[in-house]
């Protein structure tokens, strides 16, 4: 059996996944079969041939994340070998930092200043004030950015100022628009609107455009709009951030952080409330993480005057 050929048994045995995740599986089959390793027999990769593949694989120009990625799937798919007594060792069972230098690019979230001018400058600026109240929404909720571009009308209580999550909106190349429910159930959860969140829900609903009729998997109604009437994707937002960040950037001699996305935003709101000293569980659950630990490692992010002001109120 060819590393290929272990790769494509591999994903036919879990074939329900989602399309992200397909399209994942696509691009690890290509490089496969345009690489030596994929045709080499399963029992004669060694440890040192998998570490050769990653080093390839950099000088090709994929980044350490994807790497890691591909060799972690490589890595289940190897095992379920040794499960079959196929194999005796597993040749990507080793840390890839020892291989390759992690030059991922850190994700920062926006100090209090940079988040106070960078809602001032959306304010004034002619071109980019029309994204005001999304800007506000992600900022005091957290959402991922699929999350907002699936809210409905449905999904906004006004009344109790609650938000539902319990899904989210995307666009697949060759596919089109589809919802995708969370994987866990910790992606289902509600959100309480603060005053400036609610505010800015009661404005998007007062000046959004006309909707085209469109009903996405039983889904309608969509808040967030394009200017042809149809609802948004991460696409448009990461495109429009690209733009916003170069402009902030030329008329501000602190800049933003190398890396701002709309998932910054998300970053930040999260930091805001580890560093206020909110609960990590009542945390988890707001972001909707999987595990603890993703939600503690915010907290990191503290600053020292924030671990200063913890500790004197704890010790007060």
């Amino acid at each position: 059996m060819t590393v290929c050929q272990l790769y494509a048994k591999q994903i036919r045995h879990r074939a329900n996944v989602r399309h992200g995740t397909k399209q994942g599986r696509k691009q690890l089959m290509r490089i496969l079969e345009e690489d030596s390793l994929g045709a080499c027999s399963i029992e004669n990769v060694k440890l040192s041939d998998a570490k050769e593949w990653a080093l390839r694989m950099k000088e090709k120009g994929y980044s350490f994340k994807t790497i890691n990625n591909h060799k972690r799937s490589l890595k289940a798919a190897f095992y379920t070998a040794i499960q079959d007594d196929c194999i005796r060792k597993n040749p990507f069972d080793f840390q890839l930092n020892t291989v390759l230098e992690d030059n991922t690019e850190p994700k920062v979230p926006l100090s209090p200043t940079q988040e106070a001018s960078f809602l001032s400058f959306l304010q004034n600026d002619v071109v980019y004030q029309k994204y005001y109240d999304e800007i506000i929404i992600l900022l005091g909720t957290g959402l991922r950015i699929s999350e907002l571009c699936g809210l409905t009308e449905n999904d906004i209580d006004f009344e109790n100022r609650l938000i539902n999550i319990d899904h989210q909106l995307l666009k697949v190349s060759g596919i089109g628009y589809h919802i995708e429910t969370p994987k866990i159930k910790s992606g289902i959860r509600q959100l309480r609107m603060s005053t400036k969140v609610y505010e800015a829900f009661e404005r998007v609903l007062k000046n959004r455009g006309r909707a085209k009729p469109i009903i996405i998997d039983g889904y309608g109604k969509f808040l967030f709009l394009n200017r042809n009437g149809l609802p948004k994707v991460a696409a448009n937002y990461e495109s429009m951030f690209r733009g916003l960040v170069k402009k902030y950037n030329k008329c501000h001699e602190e800049a933003l952080p190398n890396v701002t996305t709309p998932h910054t935003l998300r970053h930040t709101f999260c930091t805001n409330l580890a560093n206020a000293g909110m609960n990590p569980k009542a945390l988890q659950y707001i972001m909707g993480h999987s595990n603890i630990n993703m939600t503690l490692n915010y907290y990191a992010h503290a600053t020292s005057d924030s671990a200063l002001a913890e500790m004197e109120r704890l010790i007060a």
